[in-house]
């Protein structure tokens, strides 16, 4: 498809999607202004289903509810069922089902148990035990009055009941509208045409979606439970405001001076009765406190001042002596100093609660008794229940438009692109001059035009192709082609470290200077003579820019941290010895054995670059000439350079300490010999640390 004919099929789109959120709301309005007993809310989103696929459909369910959100705001809450509705008529359409025969009663039930049966429950779940909304309350509440007495399935049974019938008008209407289409002007479902080549294990547009589906799970989750922690907070301090302001209005009818008294006497007194009056008729007069009471603590307990009785718990006389229940005792150091303390959650003896203490103050600031006012949690629990599944209601129609965008607009710049490009390689011939020419002529005909890095691809895919046909009868170029581009490799993937580390760039470069003149000390001294060669050291110096390549793994907050690694962070750091040998290793497949010996001595540096002479090292603990002798050369060269190199958290070391520092390993963190052969060129090692530090 040219880049003319893909904007034509999005303007088709966009158009479908309009008409089908205009539809769903003229239906909806003429549905409420007649009185009608249906919806028909979903003509448009049924319509986009059969014409267009699942996403324009998602969109036009979606949108729908959110527009008809800013005048109902309830509305929102019920666009996950209009997402299912349009993933379910997709599904259906895709296998015939909306033709004018017997199949179109199929769509109708099954869209009708998603927003009959499913819509009521989101209904339960956001208004709790109401007996439905307005258009099915009335059959609702006669299904609760004559047989069922439980709201849920009286809320059920008449979402049913309404629902066929309208389900069955908005399918015929749908399907009324779809037949007018002409199929010229609207290439029907073209999103789900079967590929005529399999991917074998998951494809790639199935991790796309399942990369997308698992993001969307997260940050659903983590939304989720971000407002369900605020809105929890704010309906307990929201209580707990109230509950203070009764136990402050309560402190106000109580005289302190007399809490003694009214302890030891009670209701023998005169003043205690008319304050336990007055307080009976706060408690009446605050329905959401399930207890109001008063006590003075001492170490031994809460005394008994006054307490109110409920038609459930009577209330403890006067002087009764009442245990500390558990979830106080952290309060109790507080409470005997006569200190306030903030809101407490429990749930002992009495309940689920949430208490507030007031405390009550004689003329010498002393505290002698606190007012107390309890809150059941069931009730506050309740409100937290509803605006969770509003919220979730929510989230899932918002997520599922997301997720039907992202795996559309995927399919069109991504993955269809890719296959496409994947399907033209498998037939690419290169056996005579008309096959080559043939090739080149499919390849260009593909026509991608997306504007971005897969159209470089293509481009590339385009010139590649063109170089090997230009090339194919030249096998000696064609090998020395290929042999530059593996030794470019490593320059290549040594820039991708540096692009991302700040200190590694100059690091690579110091190390392989280093490494070259370790190697050349100890050929000419004849260190393990038997091991090096001139094809040792060229395979060496070649790949040692790759020894931190396991870099490009670890995150860039670790790598980058401006200052020193806490243990878990080094651990994390520790991975990117294992992560360069898995890379190297990786790329040693691609090559043939008999070209792979530069990349034997960087898998090696990759992953050992950290053992230490006496087994102290990771990520294996090797110990002596156990260690490859390319890592315990790095080795040296690698401690050397972070020595004597200035990072974001450090300055650099100088060079004398640096060397002291060198020889002090030797024989525990490095092999001796190098070590040596490192000392003895002291004056070469000093011009590369001055020369390559100067210039960072």
């Amino acid at each position: 498809m040219g880049k003319s004919a893909r904007r034509l099929n999005d303007i088709k789109i966009l158009c479908l999607v309009i008409a089908g959120i205009v539809l769903n709301l003229v239906f909806s309005q003429i549905a409420t202004a007649l009185s009608l007993p249906f919806y028909l809310d979903c003509i448009g989103t049924i319509l986009a289903a059969i014409v267009g696929g699942y996403f324009p459909a998602i969109l036009v369910g979606f949108l729908s509810n959110f527009i008809s959100g800013f005048s109902e705001y309830s509305n929102s809450y019920y666009s996950v069922i209009s997402v299912l509705i349009a993933i379910a008529a997709s599904a259906l359409a895709s296998r015939k089902y909306f033709r004018v025969s017997w199949k179109a009663v199929v769509p109708m039930l099954v869209l009708a148990v998603i927003g009959g049966g499913i819509g009521s429950v989101v209904t339960y779940l956001i208004y709790g035990s109401s007996l439905g909304e307005e258009i099915t309350s009335g059959l609702a509440y006669q299904i609760y009055e004559g047989f069922t007495h439980n709201a849920f399935a009286a809320n059920l049974i008449s979402g049913l009941i309404y629902d066929i019938p309208d389900k069955a008008i908005s399918v015929i209407a749908a399907m009324i509208l779809a037949g007018v289409i002409p199929t010229k002007v609207f290439p029907v479902r073209e999103e789900l045409k079967i590929r005529q080549y399999n991917v074998k294990g998951l494809s790639l547009s199935g991790k796309v979606v399942l990369m997308v589906s698992v993001v969307v799970v997260f940050v659903a989750g983590a939304v989720s439970y971000t407002s369900f922690k605020q809105f929890e907070e704010s309906s307990i301090a929201q209580e707990s405001s109230y509950a203070y302001d009764v136990a402050n209005y309560a402190a106000e009818q109580i005289d302190p001076i007399m809490v003694d008294k009214y302890i030891e006497q009670g209701e023998n007194n005169y003043y205690y009765r008319q304050t336990q009056t007055k307080l009976e008729q706060i408690l009446a007069c605050s329905p959401k406190i399930a207890y109001l009471y008063v006590y003075q603590i001492k170490e031994d307990g809460c005394h008994v001042v006054f307490d109110m009785d409920t038609p459930e718990t009577p209330g403890a006389e006067a002087g009764e002596l009442v245990p500390f229940d558990e979830g106080f005792e952290e309060h109790i150091p507080a409470l005997l100093a006569g200190e306030a303390i903030d809101p407490i959650v429990t749930n002992d003896t009495y309940g689920w609660l949430l208490t507030v203490y007031v405390p009550l103050y004689d003329q010498t600031g002393a505290c002698k008794c606190y007012v107390c006012a309890d809150i059941p949690m069931p009730e506050i629990v309740k409100n937290e229940t509803t605006f969770v599944s509003r919220m979730i209601a929510l989230l899932l129609g918002f997520f599922g438009a997301i997720l039907a965008s992202g795996i559309y607009l995927t399919n069109r710049s991504l993955v269809d692109p890719v296959k496409a490009m994947s399907r033209i390689t498998k037939e690419f011939d290169y056996s005579t001059p008309e096959d080559r020419e043939r090739t080149m002529s499919k390849v260009k005909g593909l026509n991608i035009q997306t504007g971005d890095e897969i159209e470089t691809l293509y481009r590339a895919l385009i010139t590649n192709t063109q170089e090997t046909s230009d090339y194919i009868s030249d096998a000696e170029h064609k090998s020395e082609t290929i042999e530059k581009l593996q030794s470019g490799m490593i320059n290549i993937m040594a820039d991708l470290v540096e692009s991302r580390d700040q200190s590694t760039g100059m690091h690579i470069k110091n190390t392989a200077a280093y490494v070259e003149i370790i190697v050349d000390r100890m050929m000419e001294e004849g260190i393990y003579a038997d091991q090096l060669s001139e094809k040792f050291k060229k395979d060496l110096i070649a790949s040692a820019p790759l020894h931190d390549i396991g870099k490009i793994v670890i995150s860039d907050v670790i790598l980058n941290k401006p200052g020193r690694l806490t243990p878990d962070e080094f651990e994390k750091m520790k991975h990117h010895s294992d992560a360069g040998y898995n890379i190297i290793d990786n790329m040693m497949h691609t090559v043939d054995e008999a070209d792979a010996g530069y990349l034997t001595q960087a898998e090696n540096m990759a992953h050992y670059h950290h053992e230490k002479w006496n087994g102290e090292g990771y990520p294996e603990g090797l110990k002596g000439e156990q260690i490859p002798l390319s890592a315990r050369i790095m080795a040296v060269a690698d401690v050397f350079d972070a020595l004597v190199s200035r990072r974001s958290y450090k300055d650099g070391m100088p060079f004398e300490k640096a060397m002291d520092i060198i020889k002090e390993g030797s024989g525990s963190h490095f092999d001796p010999q190098i070590v040596k052969a490192f000392v003895d060129s002291e004056a070469e090692v000093r011009k590369i640390a001055e020369d390559r530090n100067s210039n960072k």
